[in-house]
């Protein structure tokens, strides 16, 4: 496992150190996270949080453990808190580094002896075991845990209630709760003796500085239901577990097996990671961060997680994201399953925007996903898919969706006279620029969308191909690629610019220089002639590019707002209007190798700016992770999610194109 240190110099500045996060994933959808200081800034974080079936959706179960070590009469805390108007420090102090590693792990100096705590969240199971090793046992010490009860979903907030049961009872090695009716049942586990002193208190107004600073609600009570001691001194390592099922072996044994898994995982990775000659630590970390958010979640199916903490399964990032965290590294069995069960969520010839995470309906207001859902077949057929496999269970599925487009289907989604493809009316979102502002759009994308067309151009194209190699008449489109290609520069060449507008609705071109129109250059089959190509990269890179990623409008366009941040309407006032997306480094960095040729020079420019990237980003935000956005102007602040899918699969699937890995 790649490991990534933050160390006390970063530490000792508590409101950067904050800034740094840390996540830990079981394959479920479920996870473990908080900043290094194991100081809560966000109501997302939790020490286990599980993705459920009954009641559905990801739950913060234990928020944290107040963990501590006495040692000759002096006792040293390892987390820390926010109370309003107070700072409860902890292990700030003490704590010597952070380390990513093969889990998160924390070093401390206490009275001269040094103490390791790790945290594991184990593979495909709702729980966490947390493992403390002193160096020396020169002095006997107490390890106290008191633990925090949230028990509420991931979007909302505890507070005290006459409804928690806080009956806690004793079981082999260990203690039980079932705080809520309908909720699973909370397993403490320790490795060795222990006792506890009962408390059953709800401890008020812990806060969370980053969602104050989003504008939500921003304090939480939790509950402790006690305080477990356990002795430390002939023992060098003491394991605690908390998990929804009784574990079935010791919790060295789980530790011993999860560790064992993870190192498998890796040297089976190691085939794609040997292939960069530099780098290879930060390549690591890329590829630990592909495995958290591919996951296997309660309903059994294989599905890419959006983003840590708050999206979830979403079908347009599922799409772009699945070549690079799946057949750029050989998962093909991962990305053939989603991509079969994809087709059985088609409906009027399109995907879900987002799959719901508990028990309301599905929403189909994306014309883009079922587009980029051809591009995804095509990178499955380059990266050495089986092409009858395709023709069995994705060829009817593309037929359909096609079929749909040009009769039209809902959102007045239809292909027009020109071939060209129309989405949308006045007011809706239907393509990846969907932020609103008191439900009207930020960026008012409707009508003919320049990378809707280069999409469509390109999917009429691919089934255009398969329906030769296939034999099937009915979808020879060979009349229709001419007229759409015509079509197309028609509507959105910009001749005084030598660039591609973004919207050309009611008869009048937006002309505002975007991001979206790369993707005519970069998908395998472009509207553009070849001779067109130079002028868009060369004015993507000129006004969008920067060391992250595309801004998604230039510094010039009085529209332009440099800085993502403030409360809700702020950011999503920000979210399309300049901010960066290191999720476009893919098709920026394929159209830049096609105008250049795919030249040594060309690969060398790009290899420079994503090693730069990732050596400054990933030790940064969320710690080994590469995040959602980032300010527009310098010094390109981090900020969204943490881990973001298209993030990290797009930078794995430029870098694969940069070292000519098939």
């Amino acid at each position: 496992m790649s490991t990534i240190t933050i160390d006390s110099r970063d530490i000792i500045r508590s409101q950067e150190a904050l800034n740094y996060e840390w996540l830990e994933t079981n394959a479920t959808g479920g996870y473990a996270s908080s900043s290094i200081l194991q100081c809560h800034t966000r109501k997302y974080h939790g020490l286990l949080v599980a993705n459920l079936t009954k009641p559905s959706g990801r739950h913060i179960l234990v928020s944290k453990v107040e963990d501590s070590l006495e040692i000759a009469g002096r006792e040293s805390f390892f987390v820390s808190h926010q109370y309003p108007g107070y700072f409860f420090s902890g292990g700030q102090k003490i704590l010597q580094r952070f380390d990513s590693g093969i889990c998160p792990k924390f070093t401390f100096e206490i009275a001269n002896q040094t103490l390791e705590k790790e945290i594991m969240m184990i593979r495909g199971t709702d729980a966490v075991v947390l493992k403390y090793r002193l160096q020396k046992t020169d002095s006997s010490g107490v390890l106290r845990l008191k633990p925090f009860l949230a028990y509420r979903g991931i979007h909302s907030l505890s507070t005290e209630n006459s409804y928690f049961r806080g009956d806690i009872t004793d079981m082999p090695e260990g203690y039980r709760m079932a705080p809520y009716e309908g909720m699973p049942p909370l397993h403490i586990q320790v490795s060795g003796p222990s006792r506890l002193l009962p408390l059953g208190v709800w401890y008020k107004r812990f806060e969370y500085a980053e969602e104050k600073a989003r504008g939500y609600d921003w304090q939480e009570d939790l509950y402790c239901p006690g305080i477990i001691e356990i002795p430390f001194n002939e023992t060098k390592e003491i394991y605690v577990g908390f998990t929804t099922d009784p574990f079935p072996e010791t919790l060295k044994k789980i530790w011993m097996k999860e560790q064992k898994r993870r190192a498998f995982a890796e040297k089976r990775n190691s085939i794609f990671v040997e292939s960069f000659k530099e780098d290879r630590e930060n390549i690591k970390s890329l590829i630990t961060a592909a495995d958290q958010l591919l996951i296997r979640p309660p309903s059994g199916r294989y599905a890419i997680l959006a983003g840590y903490h708050w999206f979830y399964e979403w079908g347009r990032d599922t799409l772009i994201s699945l070549p690079g965290l799946t057949f750029c590294r050989r998962c093909f069995q991962e990305g053939q399953e989603i991509l079969k069960n994809f087709g059985e969520f088609e409906k009027f010839g399109l995907f879900p925007n987002f799959f719901a995470e508990d028990e309301k309906e599905n929403a189909f207001n994306t014309v883009d996903a079922s587009l980029w859902y051809f591009w995804s077949v095509q990178q499955y057929l380059k990266h050495g898919g089986d092409d009858h496999w395709l023709r069995q269970h994705l060829w009817p599925v593309m037929k359909r969706i096609l079929k749909q487009f040009m009769a039209g289907t809902i959102y007045d989604i239809h292909m027009d006279e020109r071939g060209l493809l129309h989405a949308g009316s006045e007011g809706t979102r239907l393509t990846w620029m969907d932020a609103a502002v008191n439900g009207l759009p930020v960026t008012p994308r409707w009508g003919y969308m320049v990378e809707i067309n280069a999409l469509w151009y390109n999917a009429v194209c691919f089934t255009h191909d398969l329906a030769q190699r296939y034999n099937d008449q009915e979808f020879a489109l060979a009349n229709l690629i001419p007229l759409i290609r015509r079509s197309f520069r028609e509507t959105f060449w910009i001749d005084h610019g030598s660039y591609l507008g973004d919207v050309c609705r009611q008869g009048e071109l937006d002309e505002a220089v975007r991001p979206n129109q790369i993707f005519a250059v970069s998908l395998p089959h472009s509207p553009l002639d070849p001779a067109d190509w130079p002028g868009v990269v060369n004015k993507v890179e000129r006004l969008l590019l920067t060391p992250c990623g595309l801004r998604t409008l230039a510094p010039g366009d009085p529209d332009y707002r440099g800085r993502y941040e403030g409360l809700m309407t702020e950011r999503d006032g920000a979210y399309h209007q300049g901010t960066v997306w290191p999720w476009l480094w893919g098709h920026f960095g394929e159209a830049y190798l096609r105008v250049h040729q795919n030249s040594r020079k060309a690969k060398r420019v790009l290899q420079k700016h994503i090693r730069l990237f990732l050596k400054s980003h990933l030790p940064q935000a969320g710690v080994g992770c590469v995040s959602e956005v980032f300010d527009g102007d310098p010094p390109h602040r981090p900020n969204g999610c943490i881990a973001q899918a298209w993030s990290t699969a797009e930078l794995i699937r430029l870098l694969t194109l940069l070292n000519d890995i098939p």
